[in-house]
């Protein structure tokens, strides 16, 4: 089993931002966090990177169903989606598979939590 769940579609990287935004929130999951690799990058480092972002989306019901079944779950969240620009407009998208990460940490009160966000994150990729 992978540890992500990803797909390659054309078009441009801002569009393909936002239709990941879009599909996310149609699957009950909120970006709360974005982070521009690009411009860190050229900022800290002063190097030249491809677009590529990290997207932190939360979905509120699953996340608090996990905090009740394992307090320190939190070091997992959110559930991160990449978004990169591997050629001129040929851009990829990754999400993680909860599946995986969830299995180190052995407690079966996460398995159908697991299942279910998998599930959602698979959707999005799969309908982009």
């Amino acid at each position: 089993m992978n540890y992500y769940f990803n797909k390659t579609v054309l078009g441009s990287f801002d569009d393909i931002i936002e239709k990941v935004k879009v599909l996310l929130k149609e699957e009950g999951f909120g970006v709360l966090t974005e982070i521009n690799i690009q411009d860190t990058f050229k900022e800290k480092l002063n190097v030249d990177f491809k677009q590529y972002k990290i997207l932190g989306a939360c979905n509120p019901h699953f996340a608090y169903k996990a905090l009740q079944a394992e307090n320190k779950i939190g070091v997992m969240l959110p559930c991160n989606i990449i978004v990169q620009e591997t050629k001129k407009n040929t851009i990829e998208v990754a999400a993680v598979n909860p599946l995986v990460s969830m299995q180190a940490i052995k407690n079966p009160e996460l398995d159908e939590i697991a299942q279910s966000v998998s599930q959602k994150l698979e959707n999005v990729v799969n309908r982009l």
